[in-house]
């Protein structure tokens, strides 16, 4: 197995190239959504600092491999592309080969055989936190949107709900999914604006 110190492979640059196209792909929801969803690398750059929260309020201590999890979560959309939840009860994707052959022959090979095996059987802390991050994203993003008018993000609340109930699995996420309901997606740069931050702004 090929970890730090190892030899920069054709296969190292290529796969460079290629995690940077997780920028063009979008995620299916916006069928339903539209225009203006996250692509599947915007989704996956707030995961990672979702996790890092969850994982600190767990006292979960491993950083490294929560950054490592979340970074990787949703790497085989960059060969199989992101399923919705409608496509996903008529579509399966062959995932475990697209992500082998995404890192076979790379410096990161461990990230397949340790990191998103362990991610994928959902059976340690870690693997729970980075996919409570992963489905807490999506709520954030729909709060986003309801700021912006979006009907159907309200539409979608019920559904959230039961997501909340039946798929976190960790009393931190759950916190943080009610904390989100009656959050303001402005208030971050409302009160860190000039006329509040410096008094003498404007005069």
């Amino acid at each position: 197995m090929k970890k730090n110190g190892s030899k920069v492979t054709t296969r190292d640059i290529e796969f460079l190239y290629e995690i940077g196209t997780l920028r063009n792909i979008e995620r299916t929801w916006q069928q339903f959504m539209g225009s203006g969803c996250a692509s599947v690398l915007e989704h996956t750059y707030r995961v990672v600092f979702l996790a890092l929260l969850i994982a600190r309020c767990e006292k979960f201590k491993d950083e490294e491999k929560i950054i490592k999890m979340a970074l990787v979560h949703d790497i085989g959309e960059s060969r199989t592309g992101d399923t919705n939840y409608i496509q996903a009860v008529y579509t399966k994707k062959d995932t475990p080969p697209a992500i082998r052959d995404t890192f076979t022959g790379t410096t990161f090979v461990d990230f397949y055989t340790d990191i998103l095996e362990e991610y994928e059987a959902r059976k340690t802390l870690a693997a729970k936190i980075v996919k409570d991050a992963d489905n807490l994203d999506v709520d954030i993003e729909l709060q986003e949107m309801k700021e912006k008018g979006s009907v159907i993000a309200h539409k979608m609340d019920k559904m959230r709900r039961l997501v909340r109930n039946k798929k976190l699995y960790t009393k931190t996420a759950k916190k943080i999914w009610d904390a989100l309901q009656t959050s303001d997606p402005a208030a971050w740069h409302l009160r860190a604006n000039k006329f509040v931050k410096i008094k003498s702004a404007g005069r």
